[in-house]
Order: C-alpha cells, then structure tokens, then sequence
C-alpha cells in the first residue's frame, strides 16, 4: 500500500475537528498513490480525501491551492481544498502539509475508449482556457533541463539499446530547447493518466492529483495525455483514440503552426520525462512496499515514437 505516513485515529479526529464536518465515521488509505499519502475520510457530512504530501516543497503547495480555487470557480470538476471554520487551507498533520478536499463521484477508466479520450481531450481544453489569460507561474521539477541533468547519469546503468535511445532523445530536446519554451503557455496539470481522472458513467466527472500541476507549454500537457489515454497494450498510439482526444481539445483551442511541427518532439519528450522519473523511483524504492510503475512502459513507448503517424488537426 502506497501510504508513506500511517495516521492514528485519535490523531485524525484533532485534525479533522476544525472542518466542522461532524464525527468521523470511518478511513481507508488508498494504495493508487505513488508519491503522497491519500485517505478516504468518511465524515457524518460526507465523503473526502485527505492527502499528506510527502514530496516537493511546502512553499509550492498554495500554487495547487490556488490553480484548484480557479479551476473551480471555471466550473471544472476538481477537488478544491476545504477551510477550516478558520479559514485555514493548508495544515499540518504528522509533521506533513495536509489537504482536506471533496471527494469526486465516479471511477477510474482502465480500458479507454473513443469517447473516454474525447472527454479527456476537452476537459484539458478547458483547463489551459481557464489558465492561460491568468497563468499562475510554477516551474516544474521534472522539465526540460531536469532531463537533460539527469539523463546522462541514468545511461550508465541502461543497457546499450537503451543509451542510444536516451541520448537521441536528450540531443533532441537540447536542439528544440528554445522553440519547446517558446510554445504557447497556460498552466498545466502535468499527470493526466488514467488514474487520476474519474467517470460517472460516460460522463468525466472528476480530475484529481494536481501536485504535479506547474506552468508551461500547452502542448507538453497535451502529449502526457496522449501517451497514456491512446496507448495500446504495446505501447504504439491507437490512430482512432487520438484523433478523438485532439479533435475535442482542438474545437475549443486551436493549434498553431509551431506547436503542429513540434508535435512529434513532445510526444517523446513526454515518454522520457516518464522513463527517468520511473527509472529514478525504482531504485530509490526497491525492495519498499510502494507502488511502482514500470519504467519499461514508457521505454517502449518512447522507441514507438520514433515515427508519429497522428498528427495534429489542421492548426491555425
């Protein structure tokens, strides 16, 4: 189970008692987590999540609370944070910055379909909509230098196939480092996968885990999204998925030329920004009770996107 911190009751009554929610009924940790320590709170007021944050800085965490307050208001299914009767968003709970949210209706998608990635397509419309004229400004801890920084030093433990194709891509990415920043901008939400998205039957009814939401290009978002949502079993893009996922997102926010020629690039800078990370959570976990995710799948997804046959919807 992926809960870094375990909590006592007796400890989660005191914290949870300024909510003003009621008695707490029961709690459950969720071991989808691979990063912080989520709970369900069942209250005598209803249903939340708790969420210790165990990773990054506590000076990043009003960025999340204020990009979910937006987010919010623009109507978008989040899990905004709660106040205490004080007014009080972001505490402290075992020593740990603490979030209290709603917790969304709905369930997790395990075998996407054309309509599942349609929905997802507007929705992350919607979000660069909501941001980009009011772009809250947070530079991520695992963008394009952080690759490049870290790359060299993951090679030597890969296998020569695999060097090779860490190096092409990082040669990429310093080539295209200019023209990948000067792509247009809104905030982002970074993690867009499967599991942090919710259904209410055909309907998107929720967008969770927001702690790896920063600033950036439109389009990067967009690729994290893709290569998980239209990904077969093998890895390679499923053409009728994609072209779901873009049409909808691109009926609300057109492309423009740059991000068009560009395309193909962030889709493998996405896999390597997911490889490395994984690579790095492997080792620093290994032999850990916690949830990790195969490195290998985004290598191979990486490989696949050598050659991108789903291009972008005519861009403006």
């Amino acid at each position: 189970m992926s809960v870094f911190t375990p909590l006592e009751r007796h400890e989660l009554e005191a914290f949870l008692a300024p909510y003003g929610l009621g008695r707490l009924k029961n709690f459950q940790g969720i071991s989808a987590g691979s990063e912080n320590s989520n709970f369900f709170i069942s209250l005598e007021r209803g249903e939340y999540v708790l969420t210790l944050v165990e990773r990054g800085p506590r000076g990043e965490l009003p960025f999340i609370i204020e990009l979910l307050d937006v987010l919010h208001a623009a109507n978008l299914p989040v899990p905004y944070a709660l106040r205490t009767e004080h007014g009080e968003a972001l505490r402290s709970l075992a020593d740990k910055p603490a979030l209290l949210q709603p917790r969304l209706p709905g369930k997790h998608v395990t075998v996407a379909n054309a309509h599942h990635c349609a929905e997802v397509g507007r929705w992350l419309a919607h979000l660069h909509l909501a941001t980009r004229g009011q772009m809250r400004e947070r530079k991520t801890d695992r963008g394009l230098d952080w690759m490049l920084a870290e790359g060299p030093s993951l090679a030597l433990k890969l296998a020569d196939a695999e060097v090779d194709l860490l190096r092409a891509t990082l040669a990429e990415i310093g080539a295209c480092h200019a023209q990948i920043l000067a792509l247009p901008r809104a905030n982002l939400h970074a993690d867009l996968f499967r599991d942090n998205v919710l259904f209410d039957g055909n309907h998107l009814s929720g967008v969770i885990d927001f702690y790896n939401a920063c600033s950036g290009p439109m389009l990067y978002d967009l690729a994290i999204t893709l290569n998980d949502w239209c990904s077969e079993a093998d890895g390679s893009l499923d053409a009728a998925h994609s072209r779901a996922l873009l049409a909808a997102y691109a009926a609300l926010r057109p492309f423009t030329p740059a991000e068009a020629q560009l395309w193909p690039t962030l889709l493998r800078v996405a896999c390597l920004r997911f490889w490395l990370s994984r690579l790095i959570a492997a080792e620093a976990f290994a032999g850990q009770t916690v949830l990790i995710k195969d490195p290998e799948e985004y290598r191979r997804k990486l490989a696949l996107r050598q050659q991108v046959h789903v291009p972008l919807p005519f861009a403006l």
